[in-house]
Parts: C-alpha cells; structure tokens; sequence
C-alpha cells in the first residue's frame, strides 16, 4: 500500500484557549444630530471618503434661520433706542456743562442710555447663540474616514438621538477577547494572540496590550485588548472573529488531525516501521490533549523521530507492508 509519512519533531506547545472576540476601530465615530427636524439634504452615501469638517447632510434650517431674521430685526429696533439715548445724553452734558439742566437730569440720561446699550449687548448675545444654533442644522464629519450604512432618508424626520450614520477610519482596529474572569490570573501584559479566519486560518499574530481593571457585570468577563491595524485589509470594525490567545508554551510533540483514528472512544494512528528490512504499517494507540489549528498534542503514545502515515492509511492493518512515497 502506498503511504505518505509525517517525520514527529519536538516543539514548543502552547497551551491556548480560542473565544469568539470583536473587531473595533478606536477611531469610530456614530453620527447624530444636534437637533430636530427634517432631513434636507444628503450630501454622501455610504462607503465615501469624508475629510475631517465635510458636509454630511443638512437638517431643514429654515424655521432656525427665520428665528435668527426676527432677533435681528429686534436687533435694529434696539440699536436706533440706542443712539437717540446716545444723542440725548450727549445734549445733556452739554446743557449741564453750561448749567441749564440739573445733575439729575444728567444722571437720567446716562441711565437711559445704559439700558440701551445693555439691551442692545443681551440682543446680541441672543442672536449670536442662535446663529451658532443654526450652524448644528449642518452635520459635518468630525474625522476623516468612510462612511458607513445611512439608515435615514431624505424628509425623515430626526432628533439629538437619532444615529444618522457612522464614520470608521482604517487604522486604530483592535481585537476585544472576553476571557472568563476565572481566567483573569492567567492574562499577562504581552500574551501571544491569534486572530483566525473562519476556517481556523491565522490571519494576524498579535500580542495583549491592554487588560481591563473590572469584570464585567453581565458576563463575568475581562476584556483584553490587542492591536490588530497590520490586517486592516481583511479585516472591519464590529467584525466578529475567531481569537486563540497562549497561556503558556512546554515542549512536546503534536500529530496531524488527518493521521488520527478513533475506535470506540480510543485514539489510533499508523506509524512506518521496519520489519525484516521492509517497511510496515504498526497501529499504535494514543492519549491526546486540545486539537490547535490542524494538530492535536499528543500526551503519550508517540516519541520525536517516529514517521507516521498521515496519506494511504484508510485501509491499512496492523502489520501490512507498506511503500513510503516521498
């Protein structure tokens, strides 16, 4: 029977656990508005680069802008108030200078104008609050980024609440690892990580730089945090992925997954051995630990330098000749 082997080597084996973690970016802003109203415009649409201040979309300004047109007209009204009070305490002093009108008199026209002047000063204030109102009407981007889903239309009508959109950059992505607080005594500063496709493929080899103070209440977790911005081409922000993270390394051996057997709850595989100078199939049983990618660790069973078949061996006997191809 022709039969491909694996060489068995000693390694460096690492003790792992995987979970189900979370992609975020650091820089991912959720876009609301800043007060009511109607949609008017809608300057982007999803997936478009904005630049830090862009225009995103207009909310109807028109009853604002109209609010800020009547303080200004008041604005008018106060500030003519203003100069006559000005002009009459201007005549005042000169009549007071010359003795014609009393101190009295004087003082009333200072406090007349004093109240002009203060009301035109609060108008103002009024209407600059208000033209900083209207400005909110405008929802612009506050980073440079991509913008994401836009769940509002045009003639959708939008409070302070209402999230109009997001903004991702792409860089500043992070792995989120809930590990068991159980656990939380294991987690180290620097603690190798894994982030795997969903076909258990390494995708990045990252390190922990950031373990959380606190449990979380409600699922009894500590999120570990680990830089993930060199697979930023595979990977997006709230993307839930596969995370193996290594408690510990010892040395010992491990067998391909496709090399193992199991009868009846036992562990089996076949190795190449010599017998009477030809090559045979020997069935040996085994103890394995945790499966890691495509290998399971083997506790006992196997020893460094025996071949075992891992091509060929679906049919095989203990003991039946076999032909090794390279």
């Amino acid at each position: 029977m022709p039969v491909k082997v694996h060489r068995i080597g000693s390694q460096e084996i690492g003790n792992t656990s995987e979970y189900v973690a979370t992609i975020k970016s650091r820089n991912s802003a959720t876009i609301m508005s800043d007060v009511e109203g109607w949609i008017f415009v809608i300057s982007v649409k999803s997936g478009d680069f904005v630049k830090k201040g862009q225009s995103l979309m207009e909310i109807d300004p028109r009853r604002q802008a109209a609010t800020v047109s009547n303080w200004e007209s008041q604005r008018a009204s106060k500030m003519a108030n203003r100069q006559l009070a000005k002009v009459q305490l201007e005549r005042a002093r000169g009549l007071s200078a010359s003795g014609v009108v009393s101190k009295q008199d004087l003082d009333q026209a200072q406090a007349t104008y004093d109240a002009a002047d203060a009301d035109v000063k609060s108008l103002d204030a009024q209407i600059h609050q208000q033209e900083v109102q209207l400005k909110y009407y405008s929802v612009f981007a506050p980073v440079d980024g991509i913008v994401g889903d836009i769940p509002v239309h045009v003639g959708d009508r939008v409070t302070n609440s209402t999230m109009v959109t997001t903004i991702d950059e792409r860089r500043g992505l992070e792995v989120y690892l809930p590990i068991p607080s159980e656990r939380a005594k294991e987690l180290k500063i620097g603690a190798p990580v894994q982030v795997l496709d969903s076909n258990g493929n390494v995708i990045l080899n990252t390190r922990v730089n950031f373990i959380s103070p606190q449990v979380d209440t409600a699922s009894q977790s500590v999120l570990a945090k680990a830089p993930v911005d060199q697979a930023a081409d595979k990977l997006r922000s709230q993307q839930l992925v596969r995370a193996r993270i290594t408690w510990s390394t010892q040395s010992g051996i491990t067998i391909p997954v496709v090399a193992v057997s199991r009868v009846s709850g036992q562990f089996f595989a076949f190795v190449a051995v010599q017998k009477d100078g030809k090559d045979v199939a020997r069935q040996l049983p085994l103890t394995l630990g945790e499966i890691s990618g495509n290998d399971y660790t083997v506790l006992s069973g196997l020893k460094p330098g025996d071949a075992v078949i891992v091509s060929g061996g679906q049919n095989l006997a203990d003991g039946a000749p076999i032909k090794i191809q390279p």
